[in-house]
C-alpha cells in the first residue's frame, strides 16, 4: 500500500464564508489526530500548506493559487491530487477515500 499524503491548504485568517468554524491550522491538527486514531499504525503523511507563502512544487503552487483566486474555500483537503473537502471537510468522506486506498479502519473496543 502506497502511503497516503493529505494536504490541508489554508491561511492564518479564517475565510469570510467560514466565520465561526475552526481555522485552517486547527482543521489540519484535528484531521491529523482523528485519522491517526482511525487508522493507527498505518502511514499517512500530513502536510499543511500556507496559501500565502511561496510554493516550490508546481501542483501545490497551482492548488494554493486556486484557493487564493476563490476557486476553492479553505481549508481545502486534498488526497493524492483529489479534493476531498473544502471549508468544513467531512471526516466520513476522508475515511472513505483512505479505505478505498486499502487503509483499514480500527475502532476501539
Amino acid at each position: 500500500m502506497k502511503m497516503a499524503e493529505i494536504f490541508v491548504y489554508g491561511a492564518e485568517q479564517i475565510c469570510a464564508s467560514c466565520v465561526g468554524m475552526p481555522s485552517s491550522k486547527e482543521t489540519y491538527e484535528w484531521l491529523e489526530a482523528a485519522l491517526s486514531r482511525k487508522f493507527p499504525n498505518q502511514p499517512i503523511k500530513f502536510t499543511y500548506i500556507d496559501i500565502e507563502s511561496p510554493q516550490e512544487e508546481p501542483f501545490v503552487r497551482e492548488m494554493a493559487e486556486k484557493v487564493q483566486n476563490d476557486e476553492y474555500f479553505y481549508p481545502l483537503v486534498v488526497l493524492d491530487g483529489k479534493v476531498l473537502g473544502e471549508g468544513s471537510p467531512r471526516l466520513k468522506t476522508i475515511y472513505e477515500a483512505l479505505e478505498a486506498k486499502g487503509y483499514k479502519s480500527e475502532t476501539l473496543r
